[in-house]
């Protein structure tokens, strides 16, 4: 048999035994298997990530709100002190 026709043969899709139809049935089952469990960790991750951001993100904003509007205070002080003397 001559070598391009070897090739052919083994690069053939269409010529398929039915062990090798069997193990591509199982590998894509593998394949589609992986591919949920993977998808299911990203949504999980983001289920958890998103409240937890956005949790983080007013407790920082309230923070910041709180320390500016004490040094605001602190600068009302100091200046009506500065004032009175």
């Amino acid at each position: 048999m001559p070598l391009n026709q070897l090739l052919e043969q083994t690069l053939d899709p269409g010529i398929a035994s039915p062990a090798n139809a069997g193990a591509m049935a199982m590998a894509d089952s593998a394949n589609g298997m992986i591919f949920l469990l993977i998808t299911a960790l990203g949504v999980l991750m983001a289920i958890v990530y998103i409240p937890i951001r956005l949790f983080l993100t007013v407790t920082a904003r309230s923070r910041r709100l709180k320390l500016l509007q004490k040094i605001r205070r602190l600068r009302e002080e100091i200046g009506s002190s500065l004032k009175t003397q």
